[in-house]
């Protein structure tokens, strides 16, 4: 389960000034059947054409100071992460690692597929017309083009990656039909038999139209979620047909049952429902294949015999598409704890299902902080007195808390659901038994948090939504302290506390299209309920409660006020995370209205929130949790919809237009993501003999470099 994945999107057509730079070459790729790269959509590799064509540039760690935020459009910035953690790996190590990076890549396609039929087709086509491109670079046209590429690659298609509605495009329709026109045939996503004009009146609504598949994900009460959403896990069947498809399937008496439906999309053919497995052989298998391909290198130079279990068991899974291989795989995964390379490779995610069962495409690969790590395993060694301790009732808490590992680790590189927008912490595996059985992995993704760090500084946000200077004195001097200690209390006790009652069924059949929301609560009223705990500042991983009250500053700041940033005008709250955010900082402030918990402010025109009674307030976070746990226990669907309903997604539209106006004069973006680092391996013969570290400043270049290089899939699965 991951935390927030605070996002970004971006013009990178600029090089960014002040950085030393090198050749961009990727240098040679060591491939599994050691022959080059093959882009089985059909895109051809050509070369940019006016001011999109120059070479990307690297920056050359320790000549300059680094740049970590580099562009920005719209609502979202792009930024930059190092990992000086890699220069400490020995040969096989780094060869380890690059061989992941080069398995999360190969992936990287599959998740465009996932999210909409028509992401590939159409990303396909908007890259090829950025390749031929012959015309005035400063073109309004052209710049309009290349605002939405960067926005398609941002989100993995042509839906917002936060609210899920489809954006549409701003340049002209009769001139993007004249560029895709002048590209060559070889050049575009064409199927047997189709020329230029079939393919802009087959992707003239999927592009134009915003009517048209208006939602990726829709969790609106009272519709058919699966017909009402765009993602590409279902086709010809309603959200009614799949819950009877599966219960069929589910035995609530098993306890160690498989995620049904994880690897797979569900699809009626002559009236029966089958589901199309995604393995080598078959559903995005041409991807699979070279995914495998590089494990089995990873394999080959696995740091332990744990370790090299766990990829097998892996590539056994990719093999056969078998869900009983992939929870081996997990409980192998969360077995080893002693590597110091490590990585998540898979269909691991669910929300970007409103079913609740298809898992999404990610992968990261990384490199464990050893000395960061100090301080989050001390969590997790605690672990049994938290779940003693917190206010749940006694039947929802697990007896014995087994197998919790934690660690901050540096990010290698990231792929698919991950990338460009990333979690800054994962806790994993999501399987309620594995959990409880195993144990599970807590990570923090140290250099990411870094990053975000380094780039907000100075941004003004805190001095404009906070209310006091008490309150902004006290944000600047443990902001980043309390952030860090919710983010792992989220991930290492939040999500492995509780239990489900004997004979109630998964979350997601219990809970459907809510289970998502109500999970992130849950794990969040963890943190929250003990970050103003003294067992913290016993541990020694705080000086005192006031890095606890900060947190619950920000907490009610961000769910009443600054996450709407995030939303359109008019819009109400979709994403699963902030749903959970503003239903519990909503929840509380009309629960604490009697004894003026949280107050609502005004002060020249402008809303504030501010706390009053830091105690009443954990004690209400307390309740809250105590409530949604036992909601996610006994399966209670009415409970658990009345309360995301009523205080997680609708929005005030005064206040909404407030916070956008505020926001606006900041110049702050409310989302943010990542340009990878390259791993390039340097060769001697036919042997690496080392991997270098570049750091690309350009979003646009790596993303074209992506797709000439790891597009593997055709453009319709």
């Amino acid at each position: 389960m991951k935390r927030d994945t605070l996002t970004t999107l971006l013009f990178a057509a600029c090089f960014t000034p002040g950085l030393a730079c090198t050749s961009s070459s990727v240098g040679k790729r060591e491939s599994p059947e050691a022959t080059s790269k093959k882009n089985v959509g059909g895109a051809a590799k050509t070369e940019l054409g006016g001011e999109a064509g120059h070479k990307p540039k690297t920056a050359v760690p320790g000549k300059s100071k680094f740049v970590w935020a580099t562009e920005q459009i719209g609502d979202v910035q792009i930024l930059r992460y190092q990992i000086p953690g890699f220069k400490t790996l020995n040969l096989p190590q780094k060869k380890l690692a690059y061989y992941l990076y080069e398995a999360a890549q190969s992936g990287r396609d599959i998740i465009y597929d996932q999210k909409y039929k028509h992401n590939l087709a159409i990303r396909r086509t908007v890259e090829a017309v950025l390749r031929s491109y012959k015309g005035d670079p400063t073109d309004s046209e052209f710049k309009k083009l290349t605002t939405y590429a960067k926005k398609i690659w941002f989100a993995r298609g042509v839906h917002h990656d936060y609210s899920g509605k489809k954006f549409t495009p701003s340049f002209g329709k009769a001139w993007f039909g004249e560029q895709v026109k002048a590209c060559r045939a070889a050049d575009l996503p064409l199927l047997d038999g189709e020329g230029a004009d079939a393919l802009l009146r087959k992707l003239d609504a999927p592009i134009f139209d915003a009517h048209t598949d208006a939602k990726r994900v829709n969790r609106d009460a009272g519709v058919d979620v699966i017909a009402g959403s765009a993602n590409n896990f279902y086709e010809n069947v309603s959200q009614k047909e799949v819950e009877t498809f599966y219960s069929r399937r589910i035995d609530a008496k098993n306890l160690r049952q498989v995620s049904w439906g994880l690897n797979s999309k569900l699809v009626k053919e002559n009236g029966k429902l089958v589901e199309k497995t995604w393995k080598v052989g078959g559903m995005y298998g041409t991807a699979i294949e070279k995914i495998v391909g590089w494990l089995e290198k990873a394999s080959g130079v696995a740091e332990n015999a744990k370790q090299k279990k766990s990829i097998d068991l892996l590539i056994a899974f990719y093999k056969t598409g078998d869900l009983k291989k992939f929870d081996e795989y997990s409980v192998a995964w969360v077995a080893d704890v002693d590597s110091r390379i490590d990585f998540i490779n898979g269909f691991i995610e669910v929300y970007g299902d409103a079913a609740g069962y298809r898992g999404t495409f990610e992968s990261v690969v990384s490199i464990k902080d050893l000395e960061a790590s100090k301080r989050i395993a001390s969590i997790a060694k605690s672990a049994q007195w938290f779940e003693d301790n917190s206010p749940i009732a006694a039947a929802h808490k697990k007896k014995k808390v087994v197998g919790i590992s934690a660690k901050v680790i540096e990010v290698v590189t990231e792929s698919g659901d991950a990338s460009p927008s990333t979690p800054i912490g994962i806790n994993l595996p999501n399987s309620a038994w594995i959990r409880a059985a195993h144990g599970s992995k807590s990570v923090a993704l140290g250099n990411i948090v870094h990053a975000y760090e380094e780039a907000s500084k100075g941004n003004g946000r805190v001095e404009e939504f906070a209310f006091s200077k008490e309150e902004i004195a006290r944000a600047n001097k443990y902001s980043s302290l309390a952030q860090t200690l919710k983010v792992d209390m989220h991930e290492v006790i939040g999500h492995a506390s509780g239990q489900i009652n004997s004979g109630v069924g998964t979350t997601k059949e219990t809970l459907k299209s809510y289970a998502s929301a109500l999970e992130e609560g849950r794990a969040d009223l963890v943190a929250l309920y003990f970050i103003m705990d003294r067992k913290l500042v016993a541990l020694g991983l705080m000086p005192n409660l006031d890095v606890g009250k900060t947190a619950y500053d920000g907490y009610v700041r961000n769910g009443l006020l600054v996450q709407l940033a995030r939303l359109d005008r008019g819009a109400n709250v979709e994403e699963s995370h902030m749903r959970n955010r503003q239903m519990i900082a909503a929840w509380a402030l009309e629960k604490g209205k009697k004894d003026n918990v949280i107050e609502r402010l005004s002060r020249d025109g402008k809303t504030f929130f501010r706390i009053n009674d830091y105690d009443k307030l954990r004690t209400l976070f307390g309740e809250l949790l105590h409530e949604i746990q036992r909601i996610k226990s006994e399966g209670d669907y009415k409970a658990g919809k009345a309360l995301i309903e009523t205080y997680g997604v609708k929005v005030d539209a005064k206040l909404h237009a407030e916070v956008l106006d505020r926001y606006a004069k900041l110049g702050v973006m409310p989302y943010k993501g990542f340009i990878n680092p390259r791993l390039v391996p340097v060769t001697k013969g036919t042997g690496i003999v080392d991997v270098r570290v570049e750091y690309p400043d350009d979003f646009m270049t790596q993303q074209l470099e992506y797709a000439e290089s790891y597009s593997f899939l055709p453009h319709y699965n």
